[in-house]
């Protein structure tokens, strides 16, 4: 069942080819109340292809919010309602990617510069379901970069009924960059969203972009109500072992990685046995050990071993056993 009320103190971001079931799974062993966010799937995909190769995902993951692609409140507002029926937690609508596939198919960034077609569509997807309906955007797109313009795309979407806005604390740029550099290029802008809390006390706001720690992660909730971390918990995942204690409360002792990988074994040999291959859930896992011993040789195992025909769980266990042991002991893989 999905849970009536979430709270954003803390998620993780959707990621392209990143943040996939397999990937929620894993990072659900690590925390147990994070907000997780699948990879964005466009509407199209739901409409016009099998659903549930894009819409599945094993009850562990709440809460779990679904990222959807899409610019025409129509498909919008029928994606919402399967998003619904599915029994995802919250629907997002991302107005803040902006690489040439999602500009060719008018949505992601370039709605920034759409707010009246963000609020159709905001409407649309909360007249087809009860579930909460997020916006996820940018601090403005090419010279569309005023603070004024920023608060004239939240306010008119927001009178469509959205109060929730994920705002990733970076312009993006529509030509000349490519989303990884449109990740790192423009300046961050902190204080534009901070200000955006100020003056839209009654809306949630969460941030996103640049954060890399849990420490950075709190500073910012002196400012806003929630953070959203993206590219560092895939790639040090084990930064997500505090989040339950340090945002949440929770006084149960927090996972170590091993237990987390230890907890992710069922899981591992349950899609095995349904023919998905090893490699597509172990990549999730490589950045786990980091700056541990053996760490290097975990990953090494994987990336050697993880993709071959029958690959099975003895794989990831045997580059488990490579950490903490002397090095004339870790696995060598021929």
């Amino acid at each position: 069942m999905s849970s009536p009320e979430i709270d954003r103190r803390f998620c993780v971001a959707p990621m392209m080819d990143w943040s996939d079931r397999h990937c929620r799974v894993f990072w659900r062993q690590l925390t147990e109340q994070a907000v997780l966010y699948t990879e964005m799937v466009t509407t199209g995909a739901l409409l016009h292809a099998e659903p549930a190769r894009f819409l599945d995902y094993d009850d562990c993951e709440h809460p779990v919010a679904l990222q959807l692609g899409g610019s025409d409140p129509s498909a919008l507002g029928k994606c919402a309602q399967m998003a619904q029926q599915w029994g995802y937690d919250e629907v997002n609508l991302n107005c803040g990617c902006p690489s040439d596939r999602v500009q060719n198919g008018s949505f992601g960034a370039c709605l920034m510069g759409e707010a009246n077609t963000v609020a159709e569509g905001v409407k649309a997807m909360r007249d087809n379901c009860d579930i909460p309906v997020t916006v996820k955007h940018r601090t403005g797109i090419d010279d569309l970069d005023s603070y004024a313009f920023l608060c004239d795309f939240v306010g008119t979407v927001a009178e469509a009924g959205c109060s929730v806005f994920i705002v990733h604390a970076r312009k993006a740029w529509l030509s000349g960059l490519s989303p990884k550099q449109n990740r790192e290029i423009p300046p961050l802008e902190y204080d534009k969203v901070y200000q955006l809390k100020q003056d839209f006390p009654a809306l949630e706001i969460i941030i996103n972009g640049g954060i890399h720690t849990t420490e950075e992660a709190k500073q910012h909730l002196n400012h806003v109500d929630g953070v959203m971390m993206g590219r560092a918990a895939y790639q040090n995942p084990a930064v997500l072992c505090s989040v339950d204690r340090e945002f949440y409360g929770c006084t149960a002792q927090q996972p170590s990685p091993e237990q987390a990988i230890d907890a992710f074994y069922p899981y591992v040999a349950a899609q095995l046995a349904n023919g998905t291959r090893l490699n597509h859930m172990t990549r999730h896992v490589l950045g786990l050990f980091n700056g541990q011993p053996g760490a290097r040789q975990f990953r090494r195992h994987l990336s050697q071993n993880a993709h071959k025909p029958g690959a099975g769980l003895e794989v990831l266990k045997d580059a488990v056993n490579c950490l903490n042991k002397p090095p004339h002991l870790r696995v060598h893989s021929g």
